[in-house]
C-alpha cells in the first residue's frame, strides 16, 4: 500500500516536473496550439523564483464561482509539496473560531461533545506554536477563590472536569492525558482594612460547594512558619480543588481530542468579514449580518471561509476581532466597542535553594504579588500586579527588568525572607486583557444582526468560564 502511495506521488511529481519544462523550453508559437487559459495554468505551475510575481488572488467563499483549473491545480500543488496539516483552508464550516489556545480550543470541545457528527468546526490560529499565547505564557493556577459567585460556581464545574479529564479527552492509540495538577492550594493574604472584605467572600465560596479555610494570623504564623506576615490580618486557604496544572499539557489534550473528533485547525490570520448585503438578505438588515471571514495563510493567500456562527476566543486581541465585525463602529448598540484591553505583564522565574516546598501553596499577596513552586528543584515562578502609573508599554514583549529589582523582589523578599538569597533565572513577558463592565465576565444578548460579547479576565491563572458547555446565537461574535 505504501509503495503505492510512493509511486503515485513519484509519478505525479514526475508529469509536473514535464509540464514546467514543456512551459518553459515552447516557443510562442506553441502557445497558440492551446487556450490562454491553459497556458497561463502550466506556467503558474512553475516553483521557481517568486520574484516579481503578483500575490494570489483572494479565494471565495463556498456558493462562488471557482474555475475547477484553478482546484486542480491546487491539488496537484498539494501532491508534489505534501503540506502540513493546517494549510489548507476550507471555504465553508458550521462554527468558525477566532483563536486556537485553550479557550478556543474547549469551546470546540464542547460543540463537538455534544453533536460530533452535525456540526463542522474550523479553529483560525495565527501562531500554532502558540509562543505568544497567554495559554502557554500563563501561571497555570487553578482556584476557586473569586469575588463573583458566576465564577466560583464555573472553577468548581473546571475541577470536575479535570477530576474526568483522562476519560473525557483520551484519544485511542493515545496516552491518557496528564495535566500535572499539583494540588497545593491558593492562598490569599488580607491587610486589616481587607479581611472583612475576605471573610464575606469566603462565606460566599463555602456555600458554593468550595472548601476554603479562613486563618487568622496566628493560625497563619503556625502552619506556614516561613511568612512574614508582617501587615496581614488573616488569610483564606484552598482545601480542595487548587493549585496549578500545566497549561501545555491541557491544550495539547484538548488539541488532540478535537481532531480526532474532526475539528480543523487553520494556520491564519483573520484579516476581515464579510457582510450579506441588503439584496441578498432583505432590506431590513442594515448590512450587518456577518456571512464570511477573511483568513490571511502564511503564504500570504487570502481565503474567504462561509461560516453560519463565529467565536472570538482571540484574548488581548478580541477587541480587534470585534472590530472587524463593526462592533464599536456602527449604530445603536453597536456604538459600544468591546471592553477589553490588552495588558503585558512580566512573569519571572527564580531559584531560591532555601525557598519553601511542599507546605507551599499558590501564594497572593495584598500587594498584588504571587509566587508558587516550579518543580522541585528551588524554582519559583512569579509576578506582580503593576500600579497604573507603571503599566508597561503594549507595543512588543520586551522585558521590564527594572520592575522586577525596584518592585517586586522587594515585595518578595519581605513577605517570604527565603528570596533574599534568590536570583532570577527567566523572565518573558505575557500578554494579558482586562475587561471595564465591573466583572470578568460580559455579556451583550444578541438579536440575529447584532453579533453577542464575551470575554474573560485573565490574571495569574486561567480562567475557566470556557469549560462551561452553552447555546450560542446564531451568527455570533462570542
Amino acid at each position: 500500500m505504501h509503495l503505492n502511495a510512493l509511486k503515485s506521488t513519484a509519478c505525479c511529481q514526475a508529469a509536473r516536473t514535464s509540464l514546467q519544462w514543456w512551459c518553459q523550453a515552447s516557443t510562442p508559437a506553441k502557445w497558440d496550439s492551446v487556450s490562454s487559459l491553459f497556458a497561463a495554468r502550466f506556467m503558474s505551475m512553475n516553483s521557481g523564483d517568486e520574484g516579481g510575481r503578483e500575490p494570489p488572488e483572494r479565494i471565495p467563499r463556498a456558493g462562488k464561482y471557482r474555475s475547477a483549473w484553478k482546484i486542480l491545480k491546487e491539488e496537484v500543488e498539494g501532491i508534489g509539496t505534501m503540506k502540513p496539516p493546517g494549510m489548507e483552508i476550507p471555504r465553508e464550516c458550521d462554527v468558525l473560531i477566532v483563536g486556537g489556545g485553550v479557550i478556543g480550543s474547549a469551546v470546540a470541545y464542547w460543540i463537538k461533545e455534544r453533536n460530533p457528527k452535525g456540526s463542522n468546526v474550523v479553529i483560525v490560529e495565527r501562531d500554532p506554536m502558540y509562543t505568544r499565547a497567554s495559554t502557554m505564557l500563563s501561571a497555570g493556577g487553578i482556584r476557586h477563590q473569586f469575588s463573583i459567585p458566576e465564577n466560583v460556581q464555573l472553577s468548581l464545574f473546571a475541577t470536575e472536569f479535570f477530576k474526568n479529564i483522562k476519560e473525557r479527552l483520551s484519544v485511542i492509540h493515545e496516552s491518557p492525558p496528564d495535566i500535572s495538577f499539583n494540588h497545593q492550594g491558593y492562598m490569599f493574604l488580607a491587610a486589616p482594612r481587607n479581611a472583612e472584605r475576605l471573610v464575606e467572600n469566603v462565606k460566599m465560596q463555602n456555600e458554593l460547594g468550595a472548601k476554603i479555610a479562613l486563618l487568622t494570623k496566628n493560625q497563619l504564623a503556625e502552619k506556614f512558619p516561613w511568612l512574614n506576615l508582617d501587615g496581614v490580618e488573616c488569610g483564606s486557604l484552598g482545601l480542595e480543588g487548587e493549585g496549578w496544572i500545566d497549561p501545555w499539557s491541557l491544550l495539547r489534550a484538548f488539541k488532540q481530542k478535537n481532531i480526532s473528533l474532526g475539528t480543523k485547525y487553520v494556520h491564519g490570520e483573520l484579516i476581515n468579514f464579510e457582510f450579506l448585503t441588503k439584496q441578498d438578505h432583505g432590506a431590513g438588515d442594515r448590512n450587518l449580518r456577518l456571512d464570511s471571514g477573511v483568513i490571511r495563510a502564511k503564504d500570504g493567500s487570502e481565503h474567504e471561509i462561509r461560516f453560519c456562527v463565529v467565536v472570538n476566543c482571540a484574548g488581548p486581541w478580541a477587541a480587534d476581532v470585534a472590530e472587524l465585525a463593526k462592533i464599536g463602529l456602527g449604530d445603536e448598540e453597536l456604538v459600544f466597542p468591546l471592553p477589553v484591553e490588552p495588558r503585558k505583564r512580566f512573569v519571572y522565574v527564580v531559584h531560591c535553594p532555601q525557598g519553601p516546598m511542599l507546605d507551599f501553596p499558590f501564594t497572593v499577596d495584598q500587594s498584588g504579588l504571587y509566587v508558587r513552586r516550579e518543580g522541585y528543584g528551588g524554582h519559583y515562578i512569579c509576578g506582580k500586579s503593576p500600579s497604573e502609573e507603571q503599566e508597561p508599554d503594549i507595543a512588543n514583549f520586551e522585558v521590564d527588568y527594572d520592575f522586577y529589582d525596584e518592585e517586586l523582589w522587594p515585595s518578595l523578599a519581605r513577605r517570604i525572607p527565603a528570596f533574599n538569597n534568590s536570583k532570577l533565572r527567566i523572565t518573558t513577558a505575557v500578554p494579558k486583557f482586562v475587561t471595564h463592565l465591573g466583572g470578568n465576565i460580559s455579556y451583550f444578548v444578541a438579536t440575529l444582526h447584532k453579533p453577542a460579547l464575551r470575554s474573560d479576565q485573565v490574571n495569574h491563572s486561567l480562567h475557566f468560564e470556557y469549560l462551561v458547555p452553552a447555546v450560542k446565537p446564531e451568527n455570533a461574535i462570542l
